[in-house]
């Protein structure tokens, strides 16, 4: 017997299991009780019994509310991963090369990046709420004034706050981009480089014929995790315009937790936690299989 307890002890099987119960406990329970409440019709505080209908899918596949708020959430994740891509990988260009040359500064410009990411989301959305803001305190609308132009309605106007928001995130999140394209650029041979040169290769060759498919791998894993990232995004949102002008920046993840936690619907706001979480493994099983075939093609 103790042998056995021994064997057990030695096996890998003794130390996944308190990892397992954490998963199962925090994780796989959470979501399995998530999508069994999506249906129901059951509220918060409002009756104490529920009972299983399909009420808040059918109800939420046909308001016309629905669908705009998956607009205005693709409009806001589209616009965030482009610009945080283009960006984060000018910046990471740009300190890659000071690094190359010597040049004094690429670590203070990297803290400086760095500061955005570290920020949260909440206090991100404080400052820019404070810099955007029409009243005499607010600096970008000052500065507008200064120049002889009037005031931009930035957290009052649908279009403007949506515009916003998205610019918001993108400075919060090119840092994590800026990171992951430098940790990529350290990676490429500088023989590559020396032999673009050697056979007259531009600046934009050079970018174009070695760092870009050097770095392919790595964009496509960018583009993956901050998509995901940005679709479950709501922080930043509920501290500068808490989802208005008129539903006008109300994204999926933030919806979710207006109806749950402001109009107590658990039924409807489980339902769109789940299809947000369909729409999160989607974007996992891309990356899954992109990660498959890149390793494949490696070996």
């Amino acid at each position: 017997m103790w042998q056995r307890i021994k064997e057990v002890k030695d096996g890998p099987l003794f130390w996944i299991l308190p990892t397992g119960a954490v998963l199962i406990v925090f994780y796989l329970y959470p979501l399995f009780d998530v999508l069994r409440m999506s249906f129901t019709d059951a509220y918060l505080f409002i009756r104490p019994g529920y009972s299983y209908t399909l009420e808040s899918y059918s109800h939420l596949l046909t308001t016309p509310d629905f669908f705009f708020m998956l607009r205005i959430t693709f409009i806001f994740v589209s616009a965030s991963v482009l610009f945080q891509l283009l960006l984060g990988l000018f910046i990471a260009l740009v300190i890659n090369e000071g690094t190359r040359r010597g040049l004094s500064g690429t670590v203070v410009t990297r803290t400086t990046v760095l500061c955005a990411w570290i920020l949260p989301g909440v206090v991100i959305g404080i400052i820019w709420r404070m810099l955007l803001s029409g009243s005499p305190y607010g600096v970008v609308n000052y500065l507008i004034e200064r120049v002889g132009f009037n005031k931009l309605p930035f957290l009052f106007s649908p279009s403007f706050a949506l515009v916003s928001v998205i610019i918001a995130n993108i400075w919060r999140g090119t840092a994590f981009t800026m990171i992951l394209q430098y940790a990529g650029l350290q990676k490429i041979p500088p023989e590559l480089y020396e032999a673009a040169r050697v056979d007259g290769a531009s600046a934009s060759q050079l970018l174009r014929y070695v760092v870009i498919p050097q770095l392919r791998s790595m964009l496509f894993i960018n583009v993956v995790l901050i998509t995901i990232y940005t679709f479950n995004t709501f922080d930043i949102i509920i501290a500068l315009t808490g989802g208005g002008p008129a539903r006008s920046t109300e994204v999926i993840a933030l919806n979710v937790y207006n109806t749950i936690f402001k109009f107590l619907d658990l039924g409807t706001g489980a339902a769109i936690a789940v299809i947000l979480l369909f729409i999160n493994l989607v974007m996992s099983l891309v990356y899954y299989r992109f990660f498959r075939v890149e390793t494949e093609v490696e070996i």
